[in-house]
């Protein structure tokens, strides 16, 4: 036999195979179609996502979900401006992925990929970079299928970030799987993509931290 992936063996050993696989192109089918009216559903005033065939609208976000992803994005933006190295998206960046469409909260795309956006792209390719703040109601989606499919999709760093306990989980994909780099609470953290891409931990968390390294940015000016 053939080398199939290990979750296809009993599938594929079995008599009902071909009523099993057009089953399963009749759910895709189905899921292309639901795919398709979720793009024609989308407003740029909905945080919804598709995933795994479901639309999942996203809840309002708590004040210090919102105080983070503004504290570590004005840090990455001005990174990133300054060596001209990409583009920094954030919360309403529509990722398509093979099966699913994800909104990050901050993601990176490499200069490479950047060029190639235009004013009215709405549909972006796979992040260099992805970080998102954890929730309640979406913790279980940040550690589970965007976990697998970032990393599947060539996504090269994922940083997951614990708003309450002030941690930060830094990833790194190898061989389309994501290896933990760090788990930390203090000290600084460096980005193996953004370039020159180094802060303190509680940069991300607090006000005055976050100013005193946005003015170390500003004064490699």
């Amino acid at each position: 036999m053939q080398q199939v992936s290990p979750i296809l063996r009993d599938i594929i050993r079995s008599p009902q195979l071909p009523k099993l696989v057009e089953e399963l192109s009749l759910f895709l089918k189905t899921e292309k179609q639901r795919r398709n009216e979720f793009y024609e559903w989308i407003t740029d005033n909905v945080k919804a996502e598709f995933i795994e065939g479901e639309v999942i609208i996203q809840s309002p976000v708590v004040k210090k979900h919102n105080v983070i992803t503004k504290y570590l994005c004005s840090l990455l933006e001005e990174c990133v401006a300054q060596n001209n190295s990409g583009f920094v998206g954030v919360e309403k960046i529509l990722v398509k992925l093979t099966r699913n469409d994800f909104e990050p909260d901050i993601c990176f795309f490499k200069k490479e990929k950047a060029k190639n956006f235009r004013d009215d792209t709405m549909f972006f390719p796979a992040p260099d970079f992805v970080v998102e703040i954890l929730s309640k109601s979406t913790e279980k989606i940040d550690r589970g299928v965007k976990f697998i499919d970032y990393a599947l999709h060539g996504v090269k760093e994922y940083w997951i970030i614990d708003p309450d306990k002030e941690i930060v989980e830094q990833y790194e994909n190898k061989n389309s799987k994501f290896e933990l780099l760090l788990k930390v609470k203090t000290g600084v953290i460096k980005s193996v993509v953004v370039p020159k891409f180094e802060i303190p931990v509680k940069a991300i968390f607090n006000e005055k931290d976050k100013r005193e390294a946005l003015q170390l940015f500003l004064n490699k000016k």
